[in-house]
């Protein structure tokens, strides 16, 4: 799976691949939280999650493009409540998780751009760690990444979909409240950059020693 980031030996890997698949742009961003957990013993396999997400209408095909550029499409639209969702598969596949996620996509009227959200209480977790705990985790896993960082979260509590936009950059951050030992952590990309083609072109290049 071409996802560099992925895991110790990932990058050799996909350099050394004649074919890879590049997640899927929300997975990217859920397997980017989730992995690290479940790698670290912080999160169980079985753990009960929820993937709240909202991408930017460039994600959903031709049809809801021209819909939202003509004025036509609703400012904001929860969709994929099925709950069969076909980026979950890989999800589980790459994170290791056994229990299905409770996955919420929806999109929003601007054209690209990116929140995947893992929210938590911190207390059901093994060993109750805190935010600043899974904020470690995140940055060991992820030291010396060029295109994924672990970064603070800003004391206004608000995050934009917009400020990825355009690059293969990716950004993790865990906001926390201790007095209710509750965590969400947030990706933010572009769903056209390293949710997408930004990816394909990182491991082509490493494909092609570039």
């Amino acid at each position: 799976m071409a996802f560099p980031e992925l895991a110790a030996g990932q990058l050799e890997a996909v350099a050394a691949a004649e074919r890879v698949a590049n997640p899927g742009c929300y997975a990217t961003g859920a397997i980017a939280l989730i992995r690290p957990l479940v790698q670290a013993g912080v999160m169980p396999v079985d753990f009960p999650l929820s993937l709240p997400a909202v991408s930017g209408y460039s994600g959903g095909g031709r049809q809801m493009m021209e819909a939202y550029e003509a004025g036509t499409a609703p400012l904001f639209e929860i969709y994929g409540l099925g709950l069969a969702h076909k980026h979950l598969p890989e999800i589980m596949k790459y994170t290791g998780l056994t229990r299905r996620p409770v996955f919420i996509p929806s999109v929003g009227n601007f054209q690209q751009g990116m929140l995947v959200q893992l929210p938590l209480h911190l207390d059901l977790l093994p060993g109750q760690p805190t935010a600043a705990q899974l904020h470690e985790v995140l940055a060991r896993h992820y030291a010396g990444s060029e295109w994924v960082t672990v970064e603070s979260a800003p004391e206004s509590g608000k995050l934009t979909t917009l400020a990825l936009n355009d690059t293969n950059k990716m950004e993790l951050r865990v906001f926390g409240n201790e007095e209710y030992r509750h965590a969400v952590l947030i990706a933010r990309l572009d769903n056209l950059g390293k949710g997408a083609s930004g990816a394909a072109v990182q491991n082509l290049k490493l494909m092609l020693g570039l």
